[in-house]
């Protein structure tokens, strides 16, 4: 009688044996041909998207594990929601194992790319776009993973969202890197999430550059164990153009980096320069909210090895000006509410504290001076994060 590990071994092969790919090229009935494509894909499967321009008027939707979606580039295959009908993504993924890799995604009503509760799931040298630029009415968000634990998004890029161009949340074990993301509200945001490392990317052009955010009454708070290291973050000055009420509509624009109501996040080895506001930002949550699980402020965050230029010029928040008029004209390159514990930075740069006692704290309460935060010993850098070989095996 055979082993069940060698039944399971198998199982895999005949699995791989009738894998097949799946060509869908450009041209007329564009939208049923690829969707249809994807709906008949089994385990193993790679859809193939050809060159050229592929017309679409309705969101595409895939839910077959281990899937291969496949362009020929992300500047020639190219997925045209310009004239989309509803307003979902342009593409939702709802499966495990799943590879998004060089294609394009424009114009999509919703979000560009989507994927909700997908493990081990797989952006690749993707590019999602809104062509008309900085705009209310374009997508929240470019590339858009959520609940989902084990998430690889790199060598992409996502230009005009109207929220987060890369926004991975409620997740956990993550990493987003080599990427390029300009002119969108938030370059790249991690939001109640655990364990992410964002690294070598490039933000520029955004309203902020980097944002790692935690919010109530979501099922997974408590964000935690965040490294943002080595990456170009530099004139992010875009006027905020998020629609009124959405979280980051209240990102001045100018803002480097932005940490609120995090715990254990490391800056690292970045450049961050030209901002109108700040280059770093902590802070807490300032909204009312109702939830007794939630904890508004930071805690543990360390800012250090930090190659930063200027800031502070053209601050892009109520009570900016009077701000940096009383400490000289120019705001410092780091701004710190005073609310938190173990904050530490050790960046050879000017820190500012408004001296807030509490989350929620009005502005015109604010004690500013200059604060020595490089004293106090710092909390232990989150390990790196480690993604299963066969999602790093999938894109070399």
């Amino acid at each position: 009688m055979k082993s069940i590990a060698a039944m399971a071994a198998m199982l895999l092969a005949s699995t791989s044996a009738f894998a097949a790919v799946h060509t869908v090229e450009a041209g007329p009935n564009a939208q049923e041909r690829l969707q249809g494509a994807l709906i008949e894909a089994e385990p193993g499967d790679v859809i193939e998207i050809g060159a050229g321009r592929f017309e679409l008027t309705d969101g595409l939707s895939l839910d077959v594990d281990n899937v291969t979606i496949r362009g020929a580039g992300a500047g020639e295959s190219i997925l045209d929601f310009t004239n989309q009908v509803g307003a979902g993504e342009g593409l939702m993924v709802t499966s495990d194992d799943v590879v998004l890799r060089d294609f394009a995604v424009e114009n999509s009503r919703g979000d560009g790319i989507k994927s909700k509760e997908a493990d081990r799931i797989v952006y690749h040298g993707l590019r999602v776009e809104w062509t008309n630029g900085p705009d209310p009415s374009n997508g929240a968000y470019g590339i858009y993973p959520v609940e989902s634990t084990h998430v690889l998004v790199q060598n992409s890029q996502v230009i005009g969202a109207s929220d987060a161009g890369i926004y991975v949340g409620q997740s956990q074990q993550i990493v987003v890197r080599h990427n390029m993301v300009r002119q969108n509200v938030a370059g790249i945001e991690i939001e109640n999430s655990y364990f992410a490392d964002v690294y070598e990317n490039m933000a520029t052009e955004n309203t902020g550059g980097v944002l790692v955010f935690d919010l109530p009454n979501l099922p997974q708070m408590g964000g935690h164990s965040v490294r943002v290291f080595r990456n170009m973050i530099e004139n992010n000055n875009t006027a905020n153009f998020a629609p009124e009420g959405n979280i980051v509509a209240g990102v001045p624009a100018g803002t480097g980096v932005m940490v609120m109501a995090n715990r254990n996040v490391h800056v690292f080895e970045n450049v961050i320069q030209e901002h109108g506001s700040s280059n770093v930002m902590l802070v807490a949550y300032t909204e009312t909210f109702d939830d007794p699980n939630y904890e508004p402020t930071i805690r543990d965050v360390v800012v250090h090895g930090n190659v930063q230029g200027r800031a502070g010029y053209a601050p892009d928040f109520e009570g900016g000006e009077q701000l940096a008029a009383a400490v000289g004209g120019t705001l410092p390159p780091i701004l710190w509410d005073g609310i938190g514990t173990g904050i530490v930075v050790n960046d050879e740069v000017p820190v500012l504290t408004l001296g807030l006692t509490a989350a929620g704290q009005s502005l015109t309460e604010a004690q500013p001076s200059m604060a020595e935060l490089s004293s106090e010993t710092p909390a232990a850098s989150p390990e790196a994060v480690t993604l299963p070989e066969s999602m790093l095996a999938a894109v070399q």
